[in-house]
């Protein structure tokens, strides 16, 4: 018996296709300072085994039952010290969002730019989603780490792979390769240290590039951020036309008892002001923008362990943030990823 084989149905036409996305990506942010919102945030952050890779067997019970017990209280407080109330969100948040706006002014009509976070909201896998539902079949994923590591780069990676496997049609997806060594990059982080620096009304007497810790171990498993720090930082003295014991390169944010990268920004800055530099700025080139690590823990912790061993005067260099000349780096590097794709 003849069986005749159905054509394929025209194009539903609401399925919207053909158009790019360009997907920016950053850390996290709470949806608020209190008790909920912030072990909402912390569960989801520090239950990613890219950031702690204990087994879960060891490592929930530890911070469901005593980390999250305390935590969100002392971390809420450090969040409200430094929260946007006009717009009731992290100054991340906000930042985030001017840089989308100005890339997507930037780049034109041709392609859609949305921003979104690894860890709270909007999620980036939630934005992928929705990229692909408003006809982007093709979407070029931008972490926004410089350096790349498996707890920040991989991670953000991952949401978005994990988000592909939803989707019935998938779009075609690249990912940004981490930009620690381009050349629009090094020159748009030596312009703004050399600007900050002309604003100051002191010469300091050493400048710290401080960059978010990593534990030791994660070195010598083959995590390649400590040699892209390092990098990062030898490129911009070479840029500057600085010494190396101008530009002094430091981690922080260490967290929990095994070793992490060294010198650690904290230890170093009060070592510095007890050795008689008692000026100093600091700079942290791995943050595409100011955050709690910055604005708090800079401004704050470290701050006060350099003053507190004698030192005299500190400043503060914000990151690239929303800057025309950040903006312009990230076209920049989004139009080199888009090659194939775009006229």
């Amino acid at each position: 018996m003849n069986q005749t084989i159905p054509s394929a149905p025209p194009d539903h036409p609401s399925v919207k296709h053909g158009r790019i996305g360009v997907l920016l990506t950053n850390l996290g942010t709470p949806d608020g300072y209190t008790y909920r919102p912030m072990r909402r945030y912390l569960s989801e952050f520090l239950s990613d085994k890219r950031v702690i890779d204990y087994p879960a067997w060891k490592w929930q019970p530890i911070l469901q039952l005593i980390i999250l017990s305390k935590r969100p209280f002392t971390s809420g407080a450090n969040y409200r010290s430094i929260w946007n109330s006009e717009k009731n969100e992290s100054p991340l948040l906000t930042i985030s969002r001017e840089q989308c706006e100005k890339l997507r002014r930037s780049l034109g009509g041709s392609v859609s730019v949305e921003f979104g976070m690894r860890y709270g909201n909007p999620s980036s896998a939630d934005r992928l989603k929705q990229m692909q539902a408003d006809g982007c079949d093709r979407i070029l994923h931008f972490p926004l780490y410089p350096q790349y590591s498996a707890s920040t780069t991989g991670s953000a990676n991952d949401a978005v792979f994990r988000a592909m496997l939803e989707l019935k049609w998938q779009p075609a997806l690249r990912t940004v390769p981490p930009y620690f060594d381009h050349p629009t990059y090094i020159g748009a982080l030596a312009r703004s240290l050399k600007s900050g620096l002309e604003r100051l009304d002191f010469d300091p007497d050493a400048i710290v590039a401080s960059y978010h810790g990593l534990p030791q171990r994660y070195l010598l498993e083959g995590d390649p951020y400590y040699c892209h720090c390092r990098k990062t930082s030898r490129l911009l003295t070479g840029e500057l036309g600085w010494t190396e014991e101008r530009l002094i390169t430091t981690f922080q944010s260490r967290f929990g008892s095994e070793e992490w990268l060294q010198p650690y920004t904290v230890e170093k800055v009060a070592e510095l002001a007890r050795s008689g530099r008692r000026r100093i700025a600091v700079a942290a080139p791995g943050f595409a923008a100011d955050n709690i690590e910055t604005l708090e823990e800079i401004q704050g912790e470290i701050r006060e362990a350099f003053e507190s061993a004698g030192g005299d005067r500190f400043a503060y260099i914000p990151c690239l943030n929303a800057s025309d000349d950040h903006i312009g780096m990230i076209a920049e590097i989004v139009m080199q990823n888009l090659a194939g794709w775009t006229g």
